[in-house]
């Protein structure tokens, strides 16, 4: 194994010890900032500042400074651009929601752990194509935890990251169906709480998520 594929393998496995990947789509860098806090001192350490937050790389650079031990990626990739931005300012992970060839391969070619938008079959093997370490399966809403344990049957060595529709109450399920890990966005960091400065919701939510996670390897 490569030392990048290394890398990337380590990197992928820490998000899997995480289990839950809070996605921060956040009012303003100040808030993605404060709610990545209020995340970690919930339990949750795996965040994806989302590149629909304004100025979202100096988020991840800050949140990076501040929680030296935290996984944090940079998520809702769409351009190639991003992409160098994102890997600049430390990001440790890039996701993308879904898979073109251009965002994908410049992904790839930074060494980082890339996990691209996938629902179909034909979509996981196009990322696969392209180098991809592992697929966003999203929304997870549409598909469900009985969607992704299908999928594992042609796919049974690519990590699956479900987003969309992961709440407290379903999050066994999923990892029970095969998922590497689960991503969280309003069901733990609501628009409404980070707009609001409501860090002490945030950070309860994130031990609700916490427990039952312990709970659902336990």
């Amino acid at each position: 194994m490569s030392d990048k594929a290394e890398k990337v393998a380590e990197t992928l496995q820490a998000i899997s010890r995480a289990g839950v990947i809070a996605v921060l789509r956040g009012p303003s860098a100040d808030a993605a900032v404060a709610a990545a806090a209020a995340l970690i001192a919930g339990g949750v350490t795996a965040i994806e500042v989302t590149y629909s937050t304004p100025d979202a790389a100096a988020a991840i650079s800050r949140i990076r400074a501040e929680h030296p031990d935290a996984i944090v990626g940079a998520g809702t990739l769409t351009r190639p651009d991003q992409v160098g931005e994102a890997a600049a300012a430390g990001a440790t992970f890039l996701v993308s929601p879904g898979t073109t060839a251009p965002v994908a391969t410049t992904m790839v070619d930074t060494g980082l752990p890339t996990m691209t938008g996938a629902l179909t079959p034909s979509e996981v093997m196009t990322a696969l194509d392209l180098g991809v370490s592992a697929m966003k399966i999203f929304p997870g809403s549409l598909a469900g935890p009985g969607y992704l344990k299908a999928l594992r049957g042609p796919f049974p060595d690519v990590p699956l990251m479900p987003t969309g529709g992961v709440s407290v109450d379903n999050l066994a399920d999923w990892l029970a169906a095969g998922a590497l890990a689960v991503g969280a966005g309003s069901e733990l960091c609501s628009a409404a709480d980070m707009a609001g400065g409501d860090w002490a919701t945030i950070t309860a939510k994130a031990e609700r998520f916490s427990a039952a996670l312990a709970a659902a390897r336990g």
